[in-house]
């Protein structure tokens, strides 16, 4: 039996994402693990934002056709690859994307994390808060980080 049996896999449509789901398809190849692909909605920007609620929910509805795209496409590449998968898509207004990346591995008993990362050190990193750092040092399971080839 295989140590890791259940992959949680975030995506946000990005080609740093994209490499983190092609590292856990090949990684459940091998290992036969099932995969979790979650999409995480964040619509407080757009409240921050907020003209009318028809222009909320009009911006909200693409945001969720955006992450269907997301996951349909992942997870074609994974039954390509003859890997299993599961998708769910979460909408979030508050909490923090990586709070419910934790959350939802802890929810579905997943006992792996595989995210790409942009890798960022520095003043960038400090600017602009890291996801993947925060799930790394909350999450209750092992994170993989897979860095996009050509970051630093």
């Amino acid at each position: 039996m295989s140590l890791y049996t259940h992959i949680l896999v975030p995506l946000d449509g990005s080609s740093t994402a994209d490499r983190g789901l092609q590292e856990a398809i090949h990684l459940a190849s091998a290992l036969k693990s099932k995969l979790r692909l979650l999409h995480v909605i964040d619509d407080f920007p757009m409240l921050a934002d907020l003209s009318t609620i028809a222009s909320f929910e009009a911006g909200l509805q693409r945001m969720r056709q955006y992450g269907e795209s997301v996951l349909a496409k992942a997870l074609a590449q994974a039954t390509m690859a003859g890997v299993e998968a599961e998708t769910v898509m979460r909408e979030v207004t508050q909490d923090r994307v990586a709070d419910v990346v934790i959350e939802e591995a802890s929810k579905a008993a997943c006992d792996l994390i595989v995210m790409g990362t942009h890798g960022r050190r520095g003043l960038s990193r400090l600017a602009l808060g890291s996801d993947a750092e925060r799930i790394v040092r909350s999450s209750a399971v092992p994170v993989l980080l897979v860095r996009l080839e050509g970051t630093a």
